[in-house]
């Protein structure tokens, strides 16, 4: 199901996987800057409320004075007294508090611990935990007051004058109210601005998948404008790179389509040219018994078309089996021993040997082992045997009566092989490449009398070479005219392990 769903999953098309592959990355980013941006501007927008924060409580510090009797006083300011007023979201507190044992020593000390008086602000400010390690440093803390979360700072001052020396620890505190509302703000945008960001992103992803499948686009208007005949491949450099190697498999395809054609055609061809001349001679021959008186010429006539129907039956099977042969797929292989195979061949073909006056006959290979020989081979076993059979057909038709045909089968350490040897009257050497085409005889009288079509050797060769194997040709035996006969090598390689049975 999981297969079936993940090559069908494809037809939703380039722009949603593209999508689905992408926005998630995307929008991961995005959200991750987001988060940065975020923090960025919190921290900027904290350092700029805490100066806002502390400029008033440096005002304060320096608006503390003293009396003619010692005492201090407070006088801040117009634009002190503006800065500390609070408004709507940005509600601010103050308070100074003048140090009442003066000898206190307030460097990172704790507040809460030493005894204070009021001069200015309102009671129960939140304090810091621990005072700036020197004077005038602000200390920047968090505190809590009338049911509101305040941004505190404080700093603390040492005062001298005619001897009298004063502490006094200035406060202010502001809302959070606005600095929220301004983080909020900016998220918000950020958010906003990607979320356009992703919206442009899909959309230059559609478009841009848009305009990249104008090639194939087309690449499918020239296939659909195609004749049906038209078997012409398809043009590369009309197609981005990436789909190169499909439109070349495309190609691929069509070339293996256009040599079945061919074959199929040439087959038609063939068949037409070699079947009509038997059969208008069966018809010639019908005719002609069909018009004599004489019952002994009518007999005649008829062993005649008996003669001519088994040329066109064999001919009719050869050409059958050429078709088969030259099927593109490989043949299913098993191992078959060509030493078991020669045997049982030969005792077939014995009978129609003798009928023809000829010697055929088995001539084993001296062996010093005792054991059975054997010559493995991983073959089709149905094509060799017609390869084979091929041969010992073009042996007996072709050597003429009262020859001898010996056959052999032995190896090496790579091949093994069958010979078919006849002792007569040979092929000529310029010759022997052109019998493997098909319904070429070898030339006028070049093969004894022996009559065929011109494709044994031909389906032989083409069913050798599906197996991965080869014919061979070459001189046979010494015949009476002084010459040599055939030799015909069936070679294939061997198995590098020997089956077990």
């Amino acid at each position: 199901m999981s297969t079936r769903w993940g090559l069908s999953g494809w037809n939703l098309g380039l722009r949603f996987w593209l999508l689905a592959l992408l926005m998630p990355g995307v929008v991961a980013l995005l959200l991750y800057d987001s988060w940065e941006d975020y923090w960025a501007m919190r921290d900027i927008t904290e350092n700029v409320y805490d100066s806002a924060l502390l400029e008033p409580a440096k005002i304060l510090e320096t608006s503390v004075e003293f009396n003619a009797d010692g005492s201090l006083r407070i006088d801040p300011p117009f634009y002190a007294q503006v800065m500390l007023e609070s408004r709507p979201g940005n509600r601010k507190y103050f308070k100074v508090e003048e140090i009442v044992d003066t000898g206190q020593i307030l460097a990172g000390a704790v507040l809460n611990g030493i005894k204070t008086t009021k001069l200015i602000g309102v009671e129960g400010l939140p304090r810091p935990k621990n005072l700036a390690e020197h004077e005038g440093m602000p200390v920047f803390y968090d505190g809590f007051y009338r049911n509101d979360t305040l941004r505190m700072v404080a700093l603390w001052r040492d005062l001298y004058h005619k001897g009298v020396h004063r502490q006094i620890v200035v406060m202010v505190g502001e809302s959070l109210d606005m600095r929220l509302r301004t983080q909020q703000e900016a998220l918000r945008e950020s958010l906003f601005r990607n979320i356009r960001m992703v919206a442009l992103a899909v959309l230059l992803v559609w478009c841009s998948v848009a305009i990249a499948l104008w090639p194939l686009n087309a690449l499918r208007h020239e296939v659909r404008s195609r004749e049906r005949d038209d078997l012409s491949p398809l043009d590369l450099h009309a197609v981005p790179r990436e789909v190169v190697p499909l439109v070349s498999s495309v190609n691929h395809h069509i070339d293996l389509y256009r040599q079945v054609l061919d074959k199929q055609a040439q087959f038609l061809a063939d068949a037409s040219h070699q079947l009509r001349t038997p059969l208008a001679i069966i018809q010639t021959q019908v005719q002609y018994a069909r018009r004599e008186p004489d019952l002994v010429r009518v007999r005649e006539s008829l062993a005649a078309i008996n003669r001519q129907l088994g040329q066109a039956n064999r001919l009719t099977e050869q050409l059958l089996a050429m078709a088969h042969a030259s099927q593109t797929e490989a043949p299913e292989s098993a191992p078959v021993d060509l030493y078991a195979l020669g045997k049982e061949m030969v005792l077939q073909y014995v009978p129609w040997a003798r009928e023809r006056s000829q010697d055929m006959g088995w001539r084993d290979v001296e062996d010093i082992s005792s054991e059975p020989r054997k010559i493995w081979v991983q073959v089709n076993d149905a094509e060799v045997h017609e390869a084979l059979s091929n041969l010992l057909h073009n042996a007996i038709s072709h050597a003429g009566p009262h020859s001898r045909i010996t056959v052999c089968a032995d190896k090496n350490d790579t091949h093994g092989w069958i010979s078919v040897v006849d002792d007569g009257i040979g092929l000529a050497a310029s010759l022997r490449e052109s019998v493997f085409v098909r319904f070429d005889r070898g030339g006028p009288a070049s093969r004894g009398t022996g009559s065929g079509s011109g494709l044994g050797l031909a389906i032989a060769l083409t069913y050798a070479q599906r197996n991965g194997g080869t014919i061979e040709l070459s001189d046979g035996d010494s015949n009476e005219l002084g010459g040599h006969g055939l030799c015909a090598t069936l070679r294939f390689p061997l198995l590098p392990i020997t089956p077990t049975a």
